[in-house]
């Protein structure tokens, strides 16, 4: 292995309690307490991959996961009847620039970098990577993926086309996800794989893709572990 990539959201950074925090502040302002935050984080990510698909599949140019949030929070606040100042709508469509790291991320990143270079290969666009990282110490030593490929997980351009950028072979690569479904398709296309598991992704319930799981190369509880395992 020559370096190693991340998946961020749900990886390395906590969406579902960071989203449910700012939508509880967005829904306290507005005065509607009868909508679950939590749920509504939930609600909110069902729509992520629909929309990315949009652009996976040709029928919708490549377009930045900023402009999807924001759209699909449009749709999802017109779903429960929402009506708010367009600031703070995109204040709240900005959220998932402020997730928090796991409490192991910042340490484990840190060891794995000092003996692989790390990267991002995420379906978020740099921008809003890039506020993440500064935001929660994520020390990234380059932020690639969607917006550097110009196309969406799972196709195997994303994960090919982050090698060809770093100038090695997929073989040399390793991709670090908590994702059995993201993980099958880096596999597909020749990279080599790591899962960190994160149970509380999903508030503890089971994760969507588990019935995608395989005998990955690495297998850890957390990023320090994978550094453990990693020898680094």
């Amino acid at each position: 292995m020559k370096a190693l990539a991340f998946d961020v959201f749900g990886t390395v950074v906590d969406w579902r309690s960071s989203i449910a925090r700012e939508a509880a502040a967005f829904f306290g302002v507005i005065g509607r307490d009868d909508i679950d935050p939590a749920g509504f984080a939930d609600a909110w990510r069902g729509l992520y991959q629909p929309a990315m698909e949009e652009c996976r599949s040709g029928r919708r140019a490549y377009t930045r996961l900023d402009v999807l949030n924001r759209e699909t929070l449009d749709t999802l606040l017109r779903q429960h009847g929402v009506h708010a100042d367009d600031a703070a709508v995109a204040d709240l469509a900005m959220a998932w620039r402020r997730l928090d790291p796991w409490p192991d991320a910042v340490a484990g990143l840190t060891r794995l970098k000092a003996r692989f270079p790390i990267v991002t290969l995420s379906n978020g666009n740099v921008a809003l990577i890039l506020e993440m990282a500064r935001r929660a110490g994520l020390p990234w030593d380059a932020i690639l993926g969607a917006e550097a490929t110009g196309v969406y997980k799972p196709l195997p351009q994303a994960y090919l086309g982050t090698a060809d950028i770093l100038g090695i072979a997929p073989s040399e690569l390793c991709l670090v996800a908590a994702h059995h479904s993201d993980l099958a398709a880096a596999r597909a296309a020749g990279l080599r794989t790591a899962y960190v598991d994160r149970p509380m992704e999903y508030g503890g319930r089971p994760a969507p893709d588990r019935a995608a799981a395989q005998d990955w190369e690495f297998s850890a509880g957390s990023l320090v572990e994978l550094a453990d395992l990693m020898c680094c």
